[in-house]
């Protein structure tokens, strides 16, 4: 045998080996891999069996309630306030007699006249016509 084809033979060799160990580490990795992904859907299902659980203890209980709280509808109820008058922006003579007014009661000191009335004023239709 010549150098080249020892050689030659150490190459294909050395190759073998060395495309060998790529694919058992390729194999690691991939065990790997799948070890994590089985624990997370171990893991995942160990939590749907814990709501599940937890979800029928609650349905139960819940089974077991009687409701309680019952409505009654009397119809409607309403109140009405009569308005009372302020001072936003009259006097406090108006408001007063406002107030008299919607009580139903006469005022005495209304009786009392501020001043004469123009002869100019009158009705509404006396000024603009029928």
């Amino acid at each position: 045998m010549t150098f080249k084809v020892k050689l030659l033979i150490v190459g294909v060799v050395l190759g073998a080996v060395a495309l060998g160990s790529w694919t058992a580490r390729g194999w690691f990795e991939d065990a790997k891999r799948l070890a994590i992904v089985e624990d997370r859907q171990e893991l995942a299902e160990q939590i749907r069996g814990d709501i599940s659980g937890i979800a029928k203890s609650v349905e139960s209980r819940l089974g077991e309630l009687r409701a309680n709280e019952r409505v009654i509808d009397r119809g409607i109820i309403r109140e009405i306030q009569k308005p009372v008058y302020q001072r936003v922006c009259a006097e406090p003579d108006v408001v007063r007699l406002l107030n008299a007014a919607l009580r139903g009661e006469a005022d005495a000191g209304s009786a009392e006249l501020a001043g004469e009335v123009s002869s100019g004023a009158g009705t509404a239709a006396q000024r603009h016509g029928p």
